[in-house]
């Protein structure tokens, strides 16, 4: 009950594409329709009244012509005794025509004083109107009055038979007819079509629900295997080609499953490697103390040396979980972890080198530091310090006894460049794709010899996408590498 509920409710205000196709369709099927039978109806009627106009007025002419032959005219105002024996003759024929066309006829004189009507009505009345005094000028009317339902004519009685006369109008006549059989037609046309169009509808329904069912079912096929994907039952969804549409969200679809299911493992990876990254030190603090505590002859420079080690693993610990600390805060890249302000590079780079100087003389490393110009940029100077400071690190603790490190940095109008090069280890070329991975190490070998977390260069990779810039690394394996870092130093807040 629930789902029918839905149903028409999702039905009711549009939201499902099924009915929003029906409805178009609909749409699209009866307005035509509607249109049509209007058309034809209304086109019928006016075509039929022009017809009865000209058939009538045709008939009406001729009868004008006996009027003039017959002296109709002259006998009925008393000027031509001699043809009063056509008047009967003459009254039958309009009285027939009368009858034949359902209607009235008034014959008017001169003086627009009616001589003749069928209806007996107006005799001996004038009648002056705007289509009389026009019919006099020689022009015939017509005129369809629909709301009551008749048919006006006017015909000019005309004398062309008398030399002298020809031309002369003698009279009008006043033809009025009823429209009953075009109205009945029309209705009779109107209920037919009426019918016809019912029954074009009912199709038209009936073709909507069957197209929209088979128009939105590659959709619901492919929401099916969408669920069975989320019910567990399949790792991939088939493609549903049944349209290119359902094609390609079938492609996205599985490329967005390769992608989550790559994310998780990463996920998985990364829980894995903290896990093991955090329980390392804590194994050897653990070692260390079991030993000092079984130890019943230890002597103080044994204490001395065991709690050195102790605390060398504790700042281990806490070096692994500030870097975690650090990538957690800048895993949102949007830029709302940033505090942007205007700052000196020079001066932020050589603060920084200032500090790894006194870990790089004990490695007899050499750290020199060139700058082409004055370098003023929008960053975070906090997180660039990191970047600055996790890059040289690295670069003094992977070199060789001796080596050096060369810091530069230089701009143009629109970014800077920082460029660190080293004289170290260099980076294997099948280990170059992995090197901004989280806990990945070149030299696993030596890597607790060496320090570090192996979240450094994932944490440098943060730092540049979210001030919108790149790095680039080229390495040979025993001859040192080199890292390019361009930022802008125009800040641009990712639009929301």
């Amino acid at each position: 009950m629930s789902d029918f509920l839905s149903g028409l409710k999702s039905v009711i205000m549009l939201r499902s594409l099924r009915s929003r196709i029906f409805l178009i369709i609909l749409i699209v099927g009866i307005i035509p329709c509607i249109l049509v039978r209007i058309t034809i109806v209304s086109d019928y009627e006016s075509r039929a009244v022009e017809n009865r106009v000209s058939a009538v007025q045709n008939q009406l002419t001729i009868t004008a012509n006996h009027l003039v032959a017959n002296k109709y005219i002259s006998a009925l105002t008393g000027r031509a005794d001699e043809f009063t024996e056509s008047l009967d003759v003459m009254d039958a024929e309009i009285e027939m025509l009368s009858n034949i066309y359902e209607g009235r006829i008034m014959i008017i004189g001169g003086n627009f004083e009616v001589l003749k009507d069928t209806y007996g009505i107006s005799t001996g009345k004038t009648m002056i109107s705007e289509e009389v005094i026009e019919c006099f000028r020689g022009n015939s009317t017509s005129y369809y009055d629909k709301e009551h339902g008749y048919i006006e004519l006017t015909t000019p009685v005309a004398d062309t038979t008398t030399a002298g006369g020809a031309g002369v109008i003698r009279g009008v006549m006043l033809t009025s007819i009823s429209d009953d059989s075009i109205i009945n037609m029309a209705d009779v046309l109107g209920n037919n079509a009426l019918i016809l169009e019912i029954s074009i509808v009912a199709i038209v329904i009936a073709l909507a629900f069957i197209l929209s069912k088979f128009l939105v079912k590659p959709i619901d096929k492919l929401t099916k295997r969408i669920s069975d994907v989320k019910a567990g039952y399949n790792t991939n969804i088939e493609p549903v080609n049944e349209c290119s549409e359902t094609a390609h969200i079938s492609d996205a679809f599985n490329n967005l499953l390769v992608r989550i299911n790559t994310l998780d493992e990463s996920r998985s990876e990364f829980v894995a490697n903290v896990s093991h990254e955090l329980k390392t030190p804590m194994a050897s603090m653990k070692v260390l103390s079991d030993s000092l505590l079984a130890s019943n002859t230890a002597t103080v420079e044994e204490y001395r040396e065991f709690m050195q080690d102790i605390a060398s693993e504790v700042d281990r610990e806490n070096r692994i979980i500030t870097d975690l600390l650090a990538l957690v805060k800048m895993d949102d890249r949007s830029g709302q972890n940033l505090n942007i302000a205007q700052t000196n590079i020079n001066e932020m780079t050589e603060l920084v080198l200032k500090r790894l100087r006194v870990i790089a003389r004990k490695q007899n490393v050499d750290v020199t530091f060139e700058t082409e110009r004055q370098v003023l940029a929008e960053v975070d100077e906090v997180k660039m310090t990191l970047l600055v400071s996790n890059l040289v690190e690295n670069a003094v603790k992977y070199n060789k006894e001796n080596g050096w490190v060369k810091v530069s940095l230089d701009a143009d109008h629109q970014s800077f460049t920082l460029t660190v090069e080293d004289s170290g280890l260099g980076i294997p070329e099948e280990s170059a794709p992995h090197i901004y991975e989280r806990f990945y190490r070149v030299d696993k070998s030596h890597s607790k010899e060496i320090g570090g977390t192996g979240l450094g260069l994932a944490i440098v990779r943060n730092v540049v996408l979210m001030h919108h810039g790149s790095i680039e690394v080229t390495s040979r394996e025993g001859e040192g590498s080199k890292f390019v870092v361009t930022i802008p130093l125009i800040y641009i807040a990712d639009a929301k």
